[in-house]
């Protein structure tokens, strides 16, 4: 089910909205727990191939939810800045919905985890992160949130200064 955004002048265009999953390095990783509760979970993340990638222990919350329900949210903050003068934040951020799933072993896994290994260490060595991998591969899971929607929103304040700029 894809809602529209009722603050449509505040939508960003596709291409910004993947800017922020791609620059970003945590996000909030939204799903229904076992007891039908939503469970909300700050976790390190990759965006790649209309996927959002994540590394999980095999066991605990966060997997009984997604064995359990297959649809989650991630949400990225890629700005919140405080204006007290004006009672507001000037905030950008994007949001994603789709099916959640668990890869336990094969190629996708590999990709994936090497693809989260080069993000957040960017300037090790290629045998430095496959025997890493070797060493941890039992140890994970990823969990990967196929994108069925996604947007991306700003502040309206951010919104004019960019129009002034434009003029």
């Amino acid at each position: 089910m894809k809602r529209e955004m009722r603050r449509i002048k505040q939508l960003l265009p596709e291409e910004k909205t993947a800017e922020i999953m791609e620059r970003n390095t945590a996000g909030v990783l939204a799903v229904k727990d076992d007891e039908g509760y939503p469970y909300a979970v700050p976790i390190s993340y990759v965006y790649a191939d209309g996927k959002v990638y994540m590394h999980s222990a095999k066991e605990g919350h966060k997997v009984d939810a997604v064995k359990n329900y297959d649809k989650a949210s991630f949400c990225v903050i890629d700005k919140d800045q405080i204006v007290p003068e004006e009672y507001t934040t000037y905030f950008r951020s994007a949001i994603a919905f789709g099916k959640v799933r668990l890869i336990e072993e094969g190629e996708e896994k590999q990709r994936a985890i090497e693809l989260l290994g080069r993000k957040y260490n960017p300037n090790g060595t290629e045998e430095d992160l496959q025997r890493t991998i070797e060493k941890e591969d039992p140890r994970f899971v990823i969990i990967a949130l196929d994108i069925e929607h996604m947007t991306g929103k700003e502040a309206i304040e951010l919104v004019r200064a960019a129009e002034n700029r434009q003029m």
